[in-house]
């Protein structure tokens, strides 16, 4: 058994008969009788205590105690004692993600979850402190996607403490706790007039971004890192590399594409033909940029798309000066649907309505999973039923017509 049970009660003694006994101590009747005592792996002494008559279960929490510390479960009594902020701070400091998503996940910590839990100790938590606490968000009219990252990232905290040995479980995920549900949302692609209509409306200088964004399916930040050394006229391939981010206080860089997946993405003749005449009446210009972080090293592109002064495209500037006035004047209503993203909803609905697989179209998207496309776009894939049909139509469409048919069929035939 690990440690020692003392008895703070009784301490034992050799009598004058040479015997050992029992006296009681100057603390006998006063406080918890038994003290359960050892030391834990980082070479402190713990212990816990407890009344008279429960020396069994004294016994028992320090067998407890060795089992969890050889099957490495251990958990110090007082790591709990940390309070979320604490911990949820501490474990920022070591995230080594992208700068942009880093910036992200402190923001909703410290406006959504740090106010609500953040003095709480960590080894305190419930599942119904998660449930108050996400029904706070609730009625706050936060929007059940934004509602479901947060929870995400106060997940991730309360798991980052178990592996810290901080906490013995996550109570976020406790069958009662749920992350919010997102409502079902079909996404509605924009049909072919939209978007000329949107793109007549645009700058010239930016009308072949929308070739790009709805030929190629880039995301926006994708099109503004977009260069001329990307693109292979002859070999009918653009290749997505980078894109332009912003970080704090909207000082854009160079960064890898969203999940730092490269791709390759067929270049079709019209789209190609749009950059050439783009580029012909707006060369390129070259454009220097941190990569990844405000003291990243230095990376230079020939940029196809820039700014009046030949700086990189922002995206809060460009979608509040161009993009939703070019919607209202093609008498578009400026939503969340409708920002550039629907260009690339228009691309996947294309290259499905022509029978392209998804796995293809996940890879052309940039998607990290195939599931994640099929789940989003698979109401836009033509059903079992209509191919069905179109396979049996397209032979018999090719024979001769004859009389018969369903409403002439005899019996017995």
């Amino acid at each position: 058994m690990a440690g020692h049970i003392q008895d703070r009660w009784y301490k034992g003694e050799v009598g004058p008969d040479g015997k050992a006994r029992k006296v009681k101590t100057e603390r006998h009747g006063v406080g918890l009788r038994y003290r359960a005592r050892y030391v834990g792996p980082d070479g402190s002494e713990k212990s816990k205590s407890f009344p008279d008559k429960q020396k069994r279960k004294a016994e028992q929490w320090l067998a407890n105690v060795e089992a969890d510390m050889s099957r490495g479960d251990y958990v110090a009594p007082d790591a709990g004692k940390v309070t979320f902020e604490q911990f949820a701070n501490e474990w920022m400091t070591t995230q080594i993600t992208d700068p942009l998503t880093r910036e992200s996940v402190e923001s909703r910590l410290r406006l959504h979850a740090i106010p609500y839990l953040g003095t709480r100790p960590m080894g305190s938590f419930t599942p119904s402190h998660l449930r108050l606490w996400l029904r706070t968000l609730e009625d706050r009219g936060l929007s059940a996607g934004y509602r479901r990252g947060i929870f995400a990232h106060v997940s991730t905290v309360f798991t980052a403490a178990v592996e810290d040995r901080v906490i013995r479980t996550n109570p976020c995920r406790a069958s009662s706790v749920r992350a919010p549900r997102l409502e079902p949302r079909k996404v509605k692609p924009w049909p072919a007039a939209r978007i000329m209509a949107v793109r007549s409306e645009l700058p010239s200088q930016y009308q072949a971004l929308v070739n790009v964004a709805a030929g190629c399916g880039l995301r926006q930040g994708e099109v503004f890192g977009l260069a001329v050394e990307d693109v292979d006229f002859l070999g009918g391939v653009m290749h997505v590399v980078r894109q332009v981010k912003l970080l704090r206080l909207h000082r854009p860089v160079f960064a890898p594409p969203k999940g730092g997946k490269e791709r390759e993405v067929p270049l079709p003749e019209s789209v190609a033909f749009a950059l050439a005449g783009h580029l012909k009446r707006y060369p390129a210009v070259k454009v220097t940029l941190p990569w990844k972080t405000l003291d990243g090293p230095a990376v230079t592109a020939s940029l196809i798309f820039t700014g009046p002064m030949g700086l990189s495209l922002d995206r809060n500037r460009f979608n509040d000066r161009v993009w939703r006035p070019a919607l209202r004047g093609a008498g578009v209503e400026t939503g969340r649907d409708h920002g550039m993203h629907a260009l690339r909803h228009f691309y996947a609905s294309v290259l499905l309505d022509a029978g392209e697989s998804i796995k293809a179209v996940s890879e052309y998207l940039g998607h990290h999973d195939p599931g994640f496309t099929l789940r989003t776009y698979t109401h836009l894939m033509p059903s079992s039923g209509t191919r069905t049909r179109a396979a049996v139509d397209g032979v018999f469409n090719d024979e001769e017509p004859t009389r018969d048919g369903p409403d002439t069929a005899q019996d017995g035939s």
